[in-house]
């Protein structure tokens, strides 16, 4: 019986039952009795049920890491500089050593998920840093805070990366662009949010109970963090064919469209994890990719320094910091739209690298334009242009490595490296560059042009996976 291959829009001949696998948990799972087709209403109503139930908890919980993770610049501001006795290079050492631990920590982390269940082992690694981001209130010394980032670093290593190989289990190559945009809109929102959080909770609890209000600031976005893995552990699925709120039908449906999506002869193959090591860092795509990242995620690191260019374009006190908001809305829709827009075309790299391009052009205006407001308005456009590139990058780099083993290493390879980034790219902003910070847009520039040419050689050497081709 003949079968379309949704991603690849190829036809073939129907494998029997035995022969489709689950390749999120190295199962086999039993065909459905009908060839498969794309875009039923029975596979609609799927993907909705599969949004339903796992989206807005990862939401949710990307949110808190991404908070737990960068409250500490709040933290600096409301009295732990002071109370440490901080220095320059010593506040620039507690930011920097988290992504040593955290790249340490990335491909061990992603091996184990890779043969545990995500529904344990997320929520897990979620409550242990929760409960570290409550164990501050113990931490009276620099030393003591650089010990509690690196192992922060550790911990959190397991989540981002373990949530992309999560999706790429559970929808295919050409649905995964929306949902990761969906997804990454989350850092958005603690951006543009969470120092107003740490405001009202240093400035509402600082004293209370003998405590600083910064100390508060990690106890109770802690606390939060806590509840939400508990809820999590109860909410998140595994894998398909493991679920319990997918119905027989559902479930066979869901493993079908997945390896008519991606089966390969790799793929059907279980590697040790030495093996799987070994075959992502000869495979020139995880150098290509991990380059590409790194790029943009240093670029990224503009978001570091948004209250700082507020300033410089003439806003003070409070103003400055709501003034970053309309930067994180304006790359919230033009994410989304863009996310949208690379699933309906299936061309996710074209998609990267006009992203990148509207950095370019973006960032090109805003160090040589002297005029405030225009300068101001492609900051906006600028910043939506590098966070509309990241999700839309990760949905496309994640399709292209076949194997559940080779992609869980892949996977942290890249994430690990690409933020490693943000350990230099703190340093482009000096401030004896104000107001015009001409290194910072010069260099940020010269980063979103290099990406949008990595993206293009990409693309020319190894394709787009879920393009439909003829």
């Amino acid at each position: 019986m003949p079968f379309k291959d949704g991603a690849a829009g190829q036809t073939g001949e129907a494998k029997p039952d035995s022969e489709y696998i689950d390749h999120a948990s190295g199962q086999a799972g039993p065909a459905d009795e009908y060839a498969y087709l794309e875009d039923t209403p029975e596979e609609r109503a799927l993907v909705r049920k599969i949004d339903r139930r796992i989206l807005p908890m990862l939401w949710v919980m990307y949110i808190f890491n991404y908070i737990d993770r960068t409250n500490i610049g709040n933290a600096k501001t409301g009295g732990m500089q002071a109370d440490l006795k901080l220095t320059s290079s010593d506040y620039s050492l507690i930011l920097s050593i988290f992504f040593i631990g955290y790249l340490l920590n990335e491909v061990p982390c992603n091996m184990i998920l890779a043969r545990s269940r995500p529904s344990r082992f997320l929520p897990a690694i979620m409550f242990v840093w929760g409960c570290m981001s409550i164990a501050v209130k113990g931490v009276n010394s620099f030393g003591g805070m650089v010990g509690w980032r690196f192992c922060l670093g550790l911990v959190e290593a397991g989540f981002f990366p373990g949530v992309m190989l999560l999706l790429s289990c559970w929808y295919k190559p050409a649905e995964l662009s929306k949902r990761v945009a969906m997804f990454y809109t989350a850092s958005l929102v603690s951006g543009a949010f969470g120092g107003l959080l740490a405001g009202g909770i240093i400035t509402g609890l600082e004293g209370v109970g003998g405590t600083r209000g910064w100390k508060w600031l990690f106890i109770i976005e802690g606390l939060i963090t806590v509840v939400l893995a508990v809820i999590a552990f109860f909410v998140l699925p595994d894998y398909p064919n493991t679920t319990k709120w997918l119905t027989e039908k559902e479930k066979k449906l869901a493993l079908i469209r997945i390896a008519a999506g991606n089966i390969s002869a790799e793929e059907e193959i279980i590697l040790s994890h030495k093996e799987a090591f070994l075959a992502s860092v000869k495979d020139l795509r995880t150098w290509g990719f991990l380059l590409l990242y790194n790029l943009i995620t240093c670029a990224g690191t503009i978001s570091y320094f948004f209250p700082t260019l507020m300033t410089s374009l003439g806003y003070t006190g409070n103003k400055a910091q709501f003034m970053t908001v309309p930067i994180y809305a304006v790359a919230f829709v033009i994410s989304v739209i863009t996310g949208v827009s690379a699933d309906k075309t299936r061309m996710k790299a074209v998609h990267t690298l006009g992203a990148c391009v509207l950095g370019v052009i973006s960032f090109v205006i805003c160090v040589t334009v002297s005029n405030n407001t225009v300068r101001y308005v492609f900051i906006c456009f600028g910043g939506a242009g590098i966070w509309t590139a990241t999700p839309i990058f990760l949905s496309w780099m994640i399709t292209m490595f076949d194997g559940r083993e080779k992609r869980a290493v892949s996977i942290a390879l890249i994430n690990g490296f690409g933020n490693l980034a943000s350990v230099y790219g703190s340093f482009l902003w000096p401030s004896t560059d104000a107001p015009m910070y001409h290194i910072g847009f010069g260099v940020t520039t010269a980063l979103l042009g290099t990406a949008a040419g990595v993206t293009a050689l990409l693309k020319w050497a190894y394709g787009d996976k879920g393009v439909m081709r003829s």
